[in-house]
C-alpha cells in the first residue's frame, strides 16, 4: 500500500483466481471475502483456500470446516 491508498481508504475486493500455492490477482482489490463466513481477508493475510472451489477461507479451520461439508463433491485424483 502507497501513501496515496492510505488517504483514499480501501479499494474494494479483489477477484482472485486460486492456484496451488499461490494466487494471482485478476482485478485488483485489498481484500477477499471468506467463503464460509463473508468476513474480509486483506490480500497480504490471505492463507487459506480452496483450488477446486476457488473459495478463500479466514482460518484453518474454516478452511477445514469448509473441506469436510464438501469431500464428496469434490473431484477425487484416481491413481
Amino acid at each position: 500500500m502507497n501513501r496515496i491508498d492510505r488517504f483514499f481508504g480501501l479499494r474494494g475486493e479483489a477477484k482472485v483466481k486460486f492456484l496451488n500455492g499461490e494466487f494471482q490477482v485478476l482485478s485488483p482489490g485489498d481484500f477477499v471475502r471468506c467463503a464460509v463466513t463473508g468476513e474480509p481477508i486483506m490480500l497480504p493475510d490471505l492463507r487459506y483456500w480452496s483450488v477446486d472451489l476457488q473459495e478463500a477461507y479466514a482460518s484453518p479451520e474454516i478452511s477445514m470446516q469448509r473441506f469436510l461439508q464438501m469431500r464428496d463433491k469434490l473431484p477425487h485424483d484416481e491413481a
